[in-house]
C-alpha cells in the first residue's frame, strides 16, 4: 500500500468521526485511548471515558456513516432496480452488487476525500492547524458534495422542521440537517433512474406475454421466455457500461 493510499484511508477514518461531531461551534476533543479500571474522583476522567465510548460507537456504525454521506445510496438502489428489472433474482448476487457500489463510491468520492485529507487531516497531524480548523477543513468538501446533490425542497423540509433559526446561507445549515435531506434526495434520484431502467424490460415482458397468449400458451410463464431476451438486449447495448457511465455522470 502506497503512502498516498494510507493517507486517504486515514482521512476517511477521521472523516467518519468528524461527520458525527462535525459542527465547529461545539467541536469535542478527541480523547487519548487508554485502558484503566478503578474509581475516579475527577469528573474530567469520566468525561474522557464517555468520549472514548463515543469513538468506539462511531467505529461500529462507520458503514452507516459512509452510506449517509456518500454516493453509495443512489448506486446500490439503482443496481437493485436493474436486477429486479432483469428478473434474474440472485444474479448478480448481493455481494457483487455491494462490492460494485462500494468501489464506484470510492471512485466518485476520492476527489472529496483527497481534499479533506490534504486540507484537514495532514495539516492537523503535522500540528499546523487546530482541531477546530481541521474539523472545518475535513467536513467542508463532504458538505459541498451533499449540497450539490440535495434538492432545495428536501433541504427546506428539514430546515423548517428543525427547531433552529432560519439559516442565511449553506454555511449556516447544520450537518445533522443536511444528511437526511441528502439521503431522501438520493433516494428520489435513484427511483427516477430505476423507472427509466424498467421501461425497455417491461416492453419485452409485454411483447412476450402477448405473443404467448395469442399462441394459446397460457400455462407457460412469460418471465421464463422473456428473461433470455432481456439479457440479450442488455448485453447488446453494453448495459453495464451505459449504466455505470450514467451513474457517474449523474454526480457531476
Amino acid at each position: 500500500m502506497s503512502k498516498y493510499q494510507r493517507n486517504i484511508i486515514s482521512g476517511v477514518v477521521l472523516l467518519l468521526f468528524f461527520c458525527i461531531f462535525g459542527d465547529a461551534s461545539a467541536a469535542p476533543l478527541i480523547p487519548n485511548v487508554s485502558i484503566d479500571v478503578g474509581s475516579s474522583e475527577n469528573p474530567q476522567d469520566v468525561a474522557v471515558t464517555l468520549q472514548l465510548l463515543a469513538v468506539l460507537t462511531i467505529l461500529s456504525i462507520a458503514p452507516s456513516i459512509l452510506i449517509m454521506t456518500t454516493a453509495f445510496v443512489r448506486i446500490v438502489v439503482v443496481l437493485g432496480f436493474l436486477r429486479n428489472a432483469l428478473s434474474t433474482q440472485t444474479a448478480p448476487p448481493n455481494m457483487v452488487i455491494i462490492s460494485l457500489a462500494m468501489f464506484l463510491t470510492f471512485y466518485i468520492m476520492s476527489p472529496y476525500w483527497s481534499q479533506a485529507n490534504e486540507n484537514g487531516l495532514q495539516p492537523y497531524l503535522a500540528g499546523e492547524i487546530t482541531q477546530e480548523e481541521a474539523i472545518d477543513n475535513v467536513v467542508e468538501p463532504i458538505r459541498e458534495f451533499m449540497f450539490r446533490q440535495t434538492r432545495e425542497a428536501d433541504l427546506a423540509l428539514f430546515v423548517n422542521l428543525a427547531d433552529a433559526p432560519r439559516p442565511e446561507g449553506p454555511e449556516d445549515v447544520s450537518t445533522f440537517t443536511l444528511i437526511p435531506a441528502f439521503m431522501i434526495s438520493e433516494l428520489k434520484t435513484a427511483f427516477q433512474i430505476g423507472f427509466m431502467i424498467y421501461i425497455p424490460f417491461i416492453v419485452i415482458d409485454m411483447i412476450v406475454a402477448t405473443t404467448l397468449m395469442s399462441m394459446g400458451m397460457m400455462m407457460l410463464p412469460p418471465v421464463m421466455i422473456s428473461l433470455p431476451f432481456k439479457i440479450l438486449l442488455f448485453v447488446m447495448v453494453d448495459g453495464w457500461h451505459l449504466l455505470v457511465q450514467s451513474l457517474i455522470v449523474s454526480f457531476k
